[in-house]
């Protein structure tokens, strides 16, 4: 992987920031296990070095991970030269490098929902034609697609989400709102998640100021939610991840948003390790907790939090700083635990923003009912939303507000 670096003023002058950089035939990726001190730009040739950059950490966030894997394959096919084979041979060349790609990192739904999505497309056109560079560009274009819709997406979650936490928080003036990791523009395609819901709300002069979890070991809020809230001037304050009760006791706190990698049919979620701790905190002090994601990270095929996987990550991130970059802080010989994610149940989150929907989880039978729900969800990720009435298929006191 070759790199290009930029000085943090460069960086600066535009005017948003981004983790991936693409154009038929290159893709580059910020490394951002360097921000926010530099700006280095890596060249992605091929599945392999898309592989290593997810692995890594190089590029990380769900969505982010699902589209750089997707575009590293596609650059590779474009500069392919001299593929001997039929549209079958190249049918199983790109399912075998989407496998590949989908082991780097297994947890976010995202990344295995892009590569399915990918095979059926090769498989469709290979039904058609004997050729294995007709394919080839198909598959190229698909992943181009999934580019442009992810900003989309992201988009209708930050405008949708703001205005969703206005209705919910009508009693407030103005919102205060604490996240955790990072989900903005550097997670994404794009603008973000979660932290596009703050964007929006600053873009719409109600946030009066947003909280952000220094997020250890890895260090995603300070090192990069912190400078994405800096760099859009949004009034911010960085907070040590043990330091959230006592920011709620305050009362400085109106809600707390976060990410999501996956979340099962149940409605359990999978985050960034802290995620859950944050939540019960909230539930504590009576504060709303909402998780913001696209319906691509709602996985039916899993019908609660206990059936996902949770990547365990290197020792080496809590021995040593700067999430394993940097010198040796613990003591040698010690045993580690470095699960990257844990599971919020869907009985402790408030509701979960996505790009057409805001389900508003109120009591725990609304859970066993999700599963329910959550097909007609996705096929309005098809259709669009509609105003059908949903609220049959929701018990007793449960909403669900339709963008």
């Amino acid at each position: 992987m070759a790199t290009e670096s930029n000085s943090a003023d460069e960086i600066e002058d535009n005017k948003s920031l981004q983790s991936i950089r693409y154009r038929r035939g290159s893709l580059q990726l910020l490394d951002q296990r360097k921000l926010p001190l530099e700006t280095i730009y890596l060249e992605i040739r091929d599945a392999t070095d898309g592989w290593g950059a997810i692995r890594d950490m190089v590029v990380r966030g769900a969505p982010a991970i699902a589209i750089a894997a997707a575009l590293s394959l596609a650059v590779e096919l474009f500069n392919l030269k001299g593929f001997n084979g039929t549209s079958d041979d190249a049918t199983s060349f790109l399912i075998k490098k989407l496998e590949y790609l989908v082991s780097s990192r297994p947890t976010a739904v995202n990344l295995s929902d892009a590569a399915e999505k990918l095979k059926e497309v090769a498989k469709k056109v290979a039904a058609t034609t004997s050729g294995a560079m007709t394919v080839f560009q198909a598959y190229i274009e698909a992943a181009e697609i999934m580019l442009k819709d992810d900003v989309a997406s992201n988009k209708a979650i930050g405008s949708y989400g703001a205005s969703f936490l206005q209705q919910q928080l009508k009693d407030f003036k103005s919102i205060s709102v604490l996240t955790h990791c990072n989900t903005g523009s550097l997670a994404t395609a794009g603008y973000g998640t979660a932290l596009g819901v703050i964007r929006a709300l600053y873009a719409e002069g109600v946030l009066e100021r947003a909280y952000c979890t220094e997020t250890r070991p890895f260090n995603q809020g300070s090192r990069l939610t912190a400078f994405e809230l800096v760099h859009d001037n949004i009034p911010a304050t960085l907070i040590a991840d043990s330091a959230a009760a006592a920011l709620m006791k305050t009362g400085c706190v109106n809600a707390v948003i976060v990410g999501a990698d996956r979340v099962a049919a149940n409605g359990d979620t999978a985050n960034k390790v802290g995620t859950y701790s944050l939540a019960l905190c909230a539930m504590h002090h009576g504060i709303p907790f909402y998780v913001a994601a696209p319906l691509t990270s709602i996985d039916l095929s899993i019908s609660s939090g206990k059936e996902i996987i949770i990547e365990e990550r290197s020792a080496k991130e809590l021995l040593n700083s700067r999430g394993g970059l940097g010198e040796q802080v613990a003591a040698s010989g010690v045993s580690v635990w470095n699960p990257a994610f844990d599971i919020t149940p869907a009985t402790i989150i408030s509701g979960i923003i996505t790009e057409k929907v805001s389900l508003f989880l109120c009591n725990t039978d609304t859970q066993a009912h999700i599963r329910t729900l959550l097909p007609l969800l996705s096929h309005m990720c098809v259709h669009g939303p509609t105003r059908l009435a949903l609220s049959e298929h929701l018990p007793g006191d449960a909403k669900l507000v339709i963008g």
